[in-house]
């Protein structure tokens, strides 16, 4: 039998478990900004968070559904749509996947795949007021 025309990789896996797979994966990417995986997950589950990720660029209440029900997790498609989509500022390619190490148990090659964009903006850190120094001349001004 050929392999023409068939899409994916397998991972060995039934259906569902392989959806259940790639929905975790992609929520733990999108939670973290960047994973480490084997390199052939990495590359599946990249066809799929691309996708998304321009849905959520675009905006809307109609791909805000759809990111929910693709990702079955309302905290993480909200993250995605309010926060990490706006920063991003290119047209396509927004993951990048790095080869890392080969795991010791089975010598698979294992990646890491995460934004190009730096999407780690740190908080402002706010200035607080420091108490009036007391001095000869503020003495004087209040008697």
């Amino acid at each position: 039998m050929h392999r023409h025309g068939y899409k994916g990789r397998k991972f060995g896996r039934e259906k569902d478990q392989r959806q259940a797979l790639r929905r975790s994966l992609m929520i733990a990417l999108f939670t973290h900004g960047k994973i480490e995986t084997t390199e052939a997950k990495a590359k599946e589950i990249r066809r799929y968070a691309e996708k998304l990720v321009t849905r959520a660029k675009k905006g809307g209440l109609a791909n805000r559904r759809l990111i929910i029900a693709r990702l079955d997790n309302l905290q993480v498609a909200n993250k995605l749509v309010d926060e990490i989509a706006p920063k991003i500022k290119r047209d396509s390619g927004y993951l990048r996947i790095t080869r890392t190490k080969l795991r010791v148990g089975d010598n698979t090659q294992m990646a890491i795949i995460e934004f190009v964009d730096d999407l780690t903006t740190k908080p402002a850190v706010k200035k607080t007021e420091e108490p009036a120094k007391v001095t000869k001349e503020t003495k004087n001004a209040d008697k």
